[in-house]
């Protein structure tokens, strides 16, 4: 069975691939019933895709591997706390739980052009049963960020 923090090292580790392959400092991993499903980093820039952001690129291949559009009873680690878009996809995936490191403050501080709303907001206000857990392995998150400056063409939206 794969735990929370294992799924966030696989998320890193999509993340750190996908920064060096000139993409955003982000990844996501999903599991259910202890079986890694989807790992997928930010490819926006690679596909010339807005919507392209590692939630969702995980969430596709999630429902891909299971045959349908619903995830329940999965568990998602992703690198930085899910943007409204990404939240409510997760909800509407209506995956069981979502676990981020880093916040979207850190990704506005890196250069993001971040809607100032909390994942936790988006659930509240929206009714959402999706169970939220903030700050797994937060520094080793935030330090994807500080990798990603590292970059020669590194390229915000």
């Amino acid at each position: 069975m794969i735990d929370a923090e294992a799924l966030m090292r696989l998320a890193i580790e999509k993340a750190i691939e996908g920064i060096d392959a000139g993409q955003s400092p982000f990844g996501c991993a999903i599991a259910r019933d202890g079986q890694v499903l989807a790992v997928q980093h930010n490819t926006v820039w690679a596909t010339t895709d807005i919507t392209a952001h590692a939630e969702i690129n995980a969430i596709r291949q999630g429902c891909r591997a299971c045959g349908n559009i619903f995830l329940e009873g999965a568990l998602v680690a992703t690198t930085c706390e899910p943007c409204p878009m990404c939240m409510a996809a997760l909800h509407w995936s209506r995956v069981e739980r979502v676990y981020f490191g880093a916040t979207v403050a850190d990704a506005a501080a890196a250069g993001f052009n971040e809607l100032r709303i909390s994942a936790a907001d988006i659930l509240r206000i929206g009714g959402s049963p999706v169970e939220l857990i903030g700050g797994l392995l937060e520094d080793d998150c935030r330090q994807l960020f500080a990798r990603w400056q590292q970059q020669r063409e590194r390229r915000a939206y």
